[in-house]
């Protein structure tokens, strides 16, 4: 049998090292995996900011959004409350202007008539208050300047004793609702200088 060589004390020891060496991971390795964990981890931390900044923003957004809608509907509301009359009113106007032209078209010297013109005025007058209550304003023009917002042109007279474009007619008023035309007044204006 071949005989064992005997270690020396030192040789046992650098293999023992050696051992050891090769069992525990080498440092720079495992600061290099520390890093990349920290930069992995900075990236996840980035990232969750940025989605709980757009969270925010979409939350203050959607806030504003339906504060919107409640100015809106609130304002709606206002306005069908406001405006309900509108098309009620714009079957009255016929009347008023029909009561307005008996009026105009009686002879009021006549004592037979008299009376008959009386109640005229009276039930016109009676009308023309309700319409008053009810925020319903007359749009009588004449002597002012034409403004197509509120006044529709039926015709146009070279008349020199007015300056141009000043309404020297109205053949029917026109009536506004709470500040808004229900309908437009029909005017003659006077005819501008390049027409």
């Amino acid at each position: 049998m071949a005989e064992k060589k005997s270690k020396s004390p030192n040789e046992t020891i650098e293999q023992s090292e050696k051992k050891v060496k090769a069992k525990t991971p080498k440092r720079g390795k495992a600061k290099n995996s520390n890093v990349k964990k920290e930069l992995d981890l900075s990236k996840v931390v980035k990232s969750l900011s940025k989605e709980l900044a757009e969270a925010k923003d979409e939350s203050l957004r959607n806030q504003a959004e339906m504060q919107n809608i409640v100015r809106r509907s609130e304002r709606d509301v206002q306005n069908a409350h406001k405006y309900s009359l509108d098309k009620f009113v714009a079957e009255l106007l016929p009347v008023v202007d029909n009561l307005e032209r008996a009026l105009e078209s009686l002879d009021q010297t006549e004592s037979k008539l008299k009376s008959l013109a009386e109640g005229v005025e009276l039930t016109l007058k009676s009308f023309q208050d309700v319409l008053e209550r009810q925020k319903i304003l007359p749009v009588n023009p004449k002597g002012d300047i034409f403004n197509p917002d509120l006044h529709q042109a039926m015709s146009i007279l070279e008349d020199p004793s007015v300056s141009p474009n000043t309404v020297i007619d109205v053949f029917q008023k026109g009536y506004t609702l709470n500040g808004r035309l229900v309908r437009p007044a029909m005017v003659v204006v006077a005819k501008a200088d390049n027409q």
